[in-house]
């Protein structure tokens, strides 16, 4: 019996998570008033950025007094969905939506200036390309699929697809979504995301107040791995994490309100340790 109940309680550990009602809650800390808060921000140590489409807006981080914007051809930049701080650039991810075919581009600007630098074009056939990372050495870039609006005839929100690429950007890895994830994202897609300091990629969907962590599997398959949920303070849209090296930051995302036009700062709290129950 007690070897019956082990394998029992071995087994649920292993089983695949299922984005429920979410097992752990992050804890809002700040709010700015940002017009162009509309489809995401991103952040460094004393600047945010608001992103709208085809315009960037940047605020003091301190203060949350508007400095500048930089607005491009609505026609070349349709939308910019979400940006984050690489080195001296503001990379930014770029597509057509909901035009179709789906064409995505990579933008780079100078967050000083907030100048246009120059364009990564990654054309169509993937999806509309939502979010960019850096992480350990590569990017890592989210192409969202639809089942209406935006979406291509033949694939859904299903295809939605992570891809791997170096620093040349060729593709070196590609994985879906978990089903009990894109069954909480449907009838949308995953429209912001970033790597934790665990290691861990947290996603958002377009619509639920909700964050879903998730991990690259390390035994097979391409499939990534849910590893919880998370309840957040903002309907989602794109999410950037805090990497100004502010230890009080460690753990700190933002993301948009657009219903207020606002960024949200909130604390993520540390994810158990279940690589044990992923093996």
């Amino acid at each position: 019996m007690k070897s019956l109940f082990l394998a029992a309680m071995l087994a649920a550990l292993a089983a695949p998570a299922v984005a429920q009602e979410p097992a752990l809650k992050t804890v809002e800390m700040r709010r700015l008033d940002a017009p162009e808060a509309n489809q995401g921000v991103a952040v460094d140590k004393t600047h945010l950025y608001a992103i709208d489409n085809g315009r960037i807006a940047r605020y003091d981080k301190a203060t949350g007094v508007k400095q500048t914007e930089w607005t491009g051809d609505p026609v070349r930049f349709k939308h910019l969905n979400a940006c984050l701080i690489v080195g001296k650039d503001l990379v930014c991810a770029g597509s057509n939506y909901p035009s179709v075919p789906q064409n995505s581009a990579v933008e780079l600007f100078d967050p000083v200036k907030m100048t246009h630098k120059r364009t990564v074009p990654l054309g169509p056939g993937i999806g509309s390309l939502t979010w960019v990372d850096r992480h350990d050495g590569f990017w890592w870039a989210m192409f969202a699929n639809y089942d209406a609006k935006g979406g291509e005839p033949g694939r859904d929100h299903r295809w939605t697809t992570l891809v791997k690429f170096d620093d040349q950007w060729r593709r070196v890895g590609a994985w879906a979504l978990p089903a009990a994830v894109l069954e909480r994202m449907a009838p949308y897609s995953c429209s912001g995301g970033g790597f934790g300091d665990d290691g861990l990629l947290y996603v958002t969907g377009h619509d639920r107040p909700e964050m879903y962590a998730l991990a690259i599997p390390t035994e097979g398959g391409a499939t990534l791995d849910l590893v919880t949920t998370l309840s957040i303070p903002v309907e989602v849209q794109a999410i950037a994490w805090d990497r100004s090296g502010d230890p009080h930051a460690r753990r700190t995302l933002w993301g948009v309100n657009r219903a207020t036009r606002q960024v949200v700062a909130f604390t993520v709290p540390p994810v158990p340790d279940v690589s044990a129950s992923r093996k």
